[in-house]
């Protein structure tokens, strides 16, 4: 078979056009955007290593840390569970609109349009913009900092279940129907023992981004592990936001160590 280089040092040159003109490219946006917004790319670099040697210095955790060690995995603890109910509540209704909109399993073409819409509105809106959002309505409280994770992982769990089950292969659901399996049949028994690998560790990966999105929201919701840093740094307790920092960084480790042995257990 013929191909349009005549050999493969034509071949390579061609590549490494494309990729020093993709370089230059992106140089060029760079140096725009430096223009624009007037940054200074020298002199910010050069106050690198004094922040970093500021932010190690008064956020290590010391003697008189282990005092604030209560407070801290209590509304961490809460956190937590604000991030896996939030998580698995929008995972449950993600499934049904992730079925009704999948083109392999949809009743109709209005079905598909619909999910797909309001899936792209849920997740394209940060977690931050359903916080604010939803504060008016109801107050700092931690239903707000819940309901803000649930849409924004709506959204988000609705599309990739989509996805997973359309690249599901529809000859397994051709058989089924051949043998007069109705529409649920072949959801229940074609669809989801296929997919439920796929759609568990979509779950677990979304309780460890919604764990850190949490810190976020706290802020601004007045709620959980989130305002407990932010009161301790505006307090100038500097040793106390630096032990939540830490804690948080060590429950995301277990849980993506326990996500990754689920994962292999269902695999």
């Amino acid at each position: 078979m013929k191909t349009k280089y005549s050999s493969p040092q034509q071949f390579f040159m061609q590549r490494r056009l494309r990729l020093s003109f993709v370089l230059g490219l992106l140089i060029l946006i760079y140096m725009v955007s430096v223009i624009l917004v007037n940054f200074q790319t020298f002199s910010s670099l050069a106050q690198v290593p004094a922040g970093l040697i500021w932010l190690f210095k008064n956020f290590i955790p010391n003697e008189h840390t282990a005092s604030y060690l209560g407070p801290i995995l209590y509304q961490l603890w809460r956190t937590l569970i604000i991030s896996i109910s939030s998580t698995i509540c929008a995972a449950l209704l993600s499934l049904i609109f992730a079925v009704l909109g999948a083109k392999t399993t949809s009743p109709n073409r209005g079905f598909q349009l619909t999910v797909r819409f309001g899936a792209s509105l849920l997740r394209n809106i940060p977690v931050v913009a359903w916080a604010m959002i939803l504060l008016f309505s109801f107050k700092q409280s931690d239903f707000t900092g819940f309901l803000a994770l649930f849409f924004m992982t709506l959204g988000y769990l609705t599309r990739a279940f989509t996805e997973t089950i359309e690249d599901l292969d529809g000859e397994k659901l051709q058989a089924l129907q051949a043998v007069g399996a109705n529409y649920f049949q072949c959801v229940f028994c074609g669809v989801l023992p296929e997919v439920a690998s796929s759609l568990t560790s979509w779950v677990l990966y979304m309780i460890e981004n919604n764990l850190r999105d949490a810190t976020l929201v706290g802020i601004l919701t007045g709620t959980g592990i989130g305002f407990l840093f932010n009161h301790y740094f505006k307090g100038f307790r500097y040793d106390a936001a630096g032990l939540i920092v830490l804690l948080i960084a060590v429950l995301v480790i277990l849980l993506e160590l326990t996500s990754t042995q689920i994962r292999r257990a269902i695999a």
